[in-house]
């Protein structure tokens, strides 16, 4: 069964916080078996996030299998899912985010996870890098490939009101 990813989880940091989480969670669970009774202990706070994710995939955090479960469905998302690397000119608003990582994990494939970064050079647009191939997305490279086109534009200009 592969692992259903929320579109709250955008990239390796967010797995491998979830990661953490579960074995802090476990390590709980371990003290409280050699703790003597009576004792008191606090219980790990976990995010929505691991919440969320472990209901949609119907596991539950207090039973062990489920926990090692889970953990190992992370691991194998953290060394296998495609992981896209994403520039963008400004920082995108997180709704803008969601829905390109929506159609990523649609068409790309369901637990793609995506690397997020700022290129101010690129003036508007993105660039998308995979491990064998950039998609250059933005209109510094849509005026570069115009150039030819944009200079003969301004000699028919300059040509006219001479």
């Amino acid at each position: 069964m592969e692992l259903k990813l929320s579109t709250n989880i955008v990239s390796q940091v967010d797995v491998a916080r979830m990661v953490r989480e579960l074995k802090s969670l476990e390590d709980f669970f371990i003290a409280t078996k050699v703790r003597p009774a009576g004792s008191s202990l606090q219980l790990p706070k976990l995010t929505r996030l691991l919440e969320q994710v472990a209901k949609e995939n119907n596991y539950n955090l207090l039973e062990e299998e489920h926990r090692k479960a889970l953990s190992q469905q992370l691991d194998m998302v953290l060394g296998n899912a495609p992981l896209l690397h994403i520039s963008f000119a400004a920082e995108p608003s997180p709704g803008a985010l969601e829905k390109i990582l929506v159609w990523f994990r649609t068409n790309i494939h369901p637990q793609a996870l995506l690397q997020v970064g700022l290129q101010p050079s690129i003036a508007a647009g993105c660039v998308v890098r995979t491990p064998n191939k950039v998609f250059d997305m933005s209109l510094r490279e849509h005026l570069n490939d115009q150039q030819k086109f944009l200079a003969q534009l301004i000699d028919v200009a300059d040509k006219k009101y001479k």
